[in-house]
């Protein structure tokens, strides 16, 4: 594959698609046929939802794709235990593409391959899961949403915060006026990574596909210890790959806030300084009017910690300090803490009394299951 700069590959393969009719349209399922996927990246969120999606009765994983051939075993133990027909294993994603039986491409892979990825699935027919971030740039997200539009697509993102019940209610309390007028959300997103190794540039072992794997970003030297998080060419960065969730519940709480006036940022690499190209620190300020959207965010705070497991879909609330995943909703007349991950919610009044509280539990199941009722519904 040539090596193409991101936005020479992007306009090249659109330009080219606006003379195209879809290449291979899905026949349509009835209500008791199974929805046929491809999954594309297995690495450990790719597994996770090629097992769930196995596991749906309505659904058949018929392929599992990965360009490092060592992937390849894991995810394939997982679908076979999950269903009764076996996944076809293979490298290049564009083979799902051509087999008229497959309705929909979920998409897993590093954040370089979200846009190219869902373009030319959307291309050939298919329906797209794609992993959050949508985009590795506004401009590939831009025409990813032409591409949905323009081929009649399904194209959802995995952000799964907003199919949890108790994110509804959240949004509902914040709309009722019970905490005043807003003028301050605070977005967090704290955690603590390691450092990455540093090892010299190796050749690309067997079985992997280096050329498949870079797409339409630049091919570095393979090195085996390369955080590809942590790198312009291949990701978006650690902190927003992930802030997305909650960036993306503070405008639905808000109503859908559209573009904000204005955006500031300050950060960079502060703390895990070894070699990493992507900021450690990154806060962020977003104007609206009359609203004041501030993002707190580091890979530094060991304090800070994402919802645990036993939380998560209990009847408990995380600690709202140390929460490192968490939206702050600021009224004249009450504050809300919402948490991610099955967080919950509490809303405190200007004496400090709480006033509200909801439980959580993940919205997983929901998600992938508005999914599925979307593409019947086109279909």
């Amino acid at each position: 594959m040539k090596s193409l700069n991101r936005r020479e590959f992007m306009k090249g393969t659109v330009g080219a698609a606006a003379g195209l009719t879809v290449l291979s349209q899905s026949g349509a399922r009835g209500a008791g046929e199974k929805i046929i996927m491809g999954v594309m990246g297995l690495g450990g969120r790719g597994t996770y939802l090629a097992e769930k999606f196995a596991r749906r009765p309505d659904v058949e994983i018929a392929y599992l794709c990965d360009p490092n051939t060592r992937r390849f075993a894991r995810a394939r133990e997982a679908v076979e235990e999950a269903q009764d027909t076996r996944p076809k294993m293979v490298q290049d994603f564009r083979k799902i593409l051509d087999d008229n039986s497959v309705d929909a491409l979920i998409n897993a892979t590093p954040d370089h391959w979200h846009g190219l990825g869902t373009i030319m699935a959307c291309q050939a027919g298919k329906d797209v899961y794609v992993e959050k971030p949508m985009a590795h740039n506004i401009f590939e997200g831009r025409k990813m949403i032409e591409a949905a539009r323009k081929y009649k697509r399904v194209v959802q993102v995995g952000m799964q915060s907003r199919s949890a019940p108790y994110s509804g209610k959240a949004k509902e309390y914040v709309q009722s006026g019970k905490l005043g007028e807003i003028y301050i959300v605070r977005v967090f997103n704290m955690m603590q990574h390691p450092m990455q190794r540093k090892v010299p540039d190796q050749p690309v072992p067997a079985g992997f596909d280096y050329d498949m794997w870079c797409g339409p970003a630049p091919k570095l030297p393979y090195n085996p210890a390369r955080r590809w998080l942590n790198q312009w060419e291949y990701s978006v960065g650690p902190i927003p790959g992930d802030l997305i969730h909650q960036l993306d519940m503070s405008r639905f709480l808000m109503n859908d806030i559209p573009y904000p006036k204005t955006v500031s940022h300050a950060g960079g690499v502060k703390v895990l300084k070894d070699g990493r190209e992507i900021p450690d620190t990154q806060m962020a300020t977003f104007e609206y009017d009359p609203l004041t959207l501030m993002v707190e965010a580091a890979l530094w705070t060991p304090y800070m910690k994402k919802i645990p497991g036993n939380i998560r879909d209990s009847d408990r609330f995380p600690k709202w300090p140390f929460c490192s995943t968490k939206v702050e909703i600021l009224g004249t007349k009450g504050l809300m803490y919402y948490g991610r991950h099955g967080g919950g919610w509490q809303a405190y009044d200007a004496n400090d009394e709480l006033v509200h509280s909801e439980y959580g539990r993940q919205g997983d199941k929901e998600h992938q299951q508005n999914f599925i009722d979307c593409i019947r519904t086109r279909n």
